[in-house]
């Protein structure tokens, strides 16, 4: 219970703690001292009605004073509070969710029940981000049985909204990544759209790659549709291209995400869950599912593909989505940009029919298309890609994606980078092998994806010649300190492509 002793006056101190509720206290204020609060205790910030539970941050210098709690921009935000109201701040009950993750650290296996109080518990704040990391630790290296996976997957289901389009049929796609850009969302959702086929997509941001679709999207088109605008869109177009965490579809996943980014890792058992609970909230009931392997690629063999199909198939049955997974090509990068605002360059060269767009990226988009196409039924089991190919050259997809784009706010072109370095070959031969995570850290490095234009281009397929003195890819940054840390990490490692 609070009381009248636990008051303090509230201070913005303009520090952003992304998704983590922060509280800053004296070390000798009366609260801390009385209620025996020390660093990084967990605690109940209150404003009347409203509560968040915060990790507190002791502070011995005058940045506050002593009746004062100093509080993250997320905390301001969340609790709806501005410098001079008051707050109270008390204990946290012990979070006996957090006991069933002990368990699983010593072996012992995630019921249904014990998974459904975490991710309650996790969506409500009440994990701070060491325990989402635990959490989120404790799932890794195939931890996860499939009853686990499917336990996890109705639990992130159950805690957020869940769309209803009143249709029989709703069309969704997805690609579990590993490899630099790859983005057919845009071209896919635009031939699905001008098929007559409704498809509203639901998209991440980046976790551990340079540019998620959202990003990608974003440099062309508003994505943060609220469900009103999104439902708008859909019932116009037929289709939508928005960021799922906007809409509070699985909202659990976006705090997952948020840790995993940090700790740069993408467990295959909460992978299934993130992504067939995104789609069994935004209401799909068709989904093609594109997994790319390769020796630098999140699945690396084809025996690690087929376990995953079985998982995905599994736990889609499960939850009522039908699923058809793709095995397709992860050796290299697809298409030549790598980075929110070069993969729309990308994008749109393949809607426009442009001479000179990526072939591989029209015709990985083209596969999926005409997956999406037959198993909804559109057409015959093997004329998939041929309705696809008819829908795209004809320009009605390009005519749908600005439809669509216009619905959600508006289309513009995207940008381009201000600072440019080209990376070139030391030697001539033939390209053996490209290592596509390195690739996509130099990406990042140079500022992608918070940098939109930043990225690179990529310009030495497999088994391209390369004469001493080309071009392999080229580097896009927007600050010249971006450029020089991507150039300093490429000149310090083993070469990217390796060329015999």
């Amino acid at each position: 219970m609070n009381h009248i002793g636990n008051r303090l006056s509230v201070k913005n101190i303009g520090i952003d703690t992304y998704r983590e509720n922060i509280v800053f206290m004296r070390y000798d204020c009366d609260v801390c001292r009385s209620e025996g609060f020390t660093a990084l205790t967990r605690v109940v910030v209150s404003n009347g009605a409203k509560s968040i539970i915060a990790t507190l941050n002791v502070v011995t210098s005058d940045i506050i004073e002593h009746h004062e709690a100093g509080l993250s921009s997320e905390s301001m935000k969340r609790l709806c509070v501005k410098s001079g109201d008051t707050i109270t701040v008390s204990h946290l009950n012990p979070i006996e969710s957090f006991k069933n993750v002990r368990g699983k650290m010593y072996g012992k296996r995630f019921t249904d029940e014990s998974l459904t109080s975490i991710i309650a518990d996790i969506v409500s704040g009440r994990y701070s981000n060491i325990e989402l990391a635990a959490f989120i630790t404790t799932c890794v290296n195939d931890n996860l049985d499939i009853k686990e996976i499917i336990g996890l997957t109705k639990a992130m289901i159950g805690t957020g909204l869940k769309l209803d389009w009143g249709k029989e049929l709703i069309l969704d796609k997805h690609c579990v990544g590993g490899i630099p850009g790859n983005r057919t969302t845009p071209i896919v959702v635009s031939i699905i759209a001008a098929s007559g086929l409704i498809i509203p997509k639901t998209s991440s941001r980046a976790i551990t790659s340079p540019a998620g679709t959202a990003d990608t999207m974003e440099t062309m088109t508003p994505v943060d549709l609220t469900i009103d605008r999104m439902r708008m869109v859909v019932e116009a177009e037929g289709g939508c291209m928005a960021w799922g965490g906007a809409v509070q579809l699985s909202p659990a996943d976006d705090i997952l995400i948020s840790v995993e980014k940090a700790l740069d890792i993408d467990s295959e058992g909460q992978m299934i869950a993130s992504v067939l609970s995104k789609k069994a909230s935004a209401g799909s009931t068709h989904v093609v599912i594109d997994v790319p392997v390769g020796p630098t690629a999140k699945v690396r063999t084809e025996q690690s593909a087929l376990h995953l199909q079985n998982q995905l198939a599994q736990v889609g049955s499960a939850i009522g989505l039908k699923i058809n997974t793709i095995v397709t090509d992860g050796t290299q990068p697809i298409g030549k940009g790598i980075g929110p605002a070069l993969e729309a360059h990308d994008v749109l060269a393949v809607l426009r029919n442009s001479p000179s767009c990526s072939v591989d990226l029209k015709e990985r988009a083209l596969l999926i298309a005409g997956s999406l196409l037959e198993l909804a039924s559109s057409c015959k089991p093997t004329e998939g890609i041929t309705r696809a190919t008819q829908i795209l050259e004809s320009g009605a997809a390009y005519k749908k994606f600005i439809r669509i784009c216009e619905a959600q706010g508006g289309f513009r072109e995207p940008a381009t980078s201000s600072k440019q370095f080209d990376v070139i070959a030391a030697s001539s031969g033939k390209v053996a092998s490209i290592d596509n995570r390195t690739l996509a850290r130099v990406a990042k490095l140079a500022g992608a994806p918070k940098s939109p234009t930043a990225g690179l281009e990529f310009f030495a397929p497999l088994g391209s010649s390369i004469q001493k003195g080309d071009t392999l890819f080229r580097i896009h940054a927007e600050s010249e300190g971006e450029m020089n840390y991507a150039k300093a990490y490429v000149s310090s490692i083993e070469p990217i492509v390796t060329i015999l």
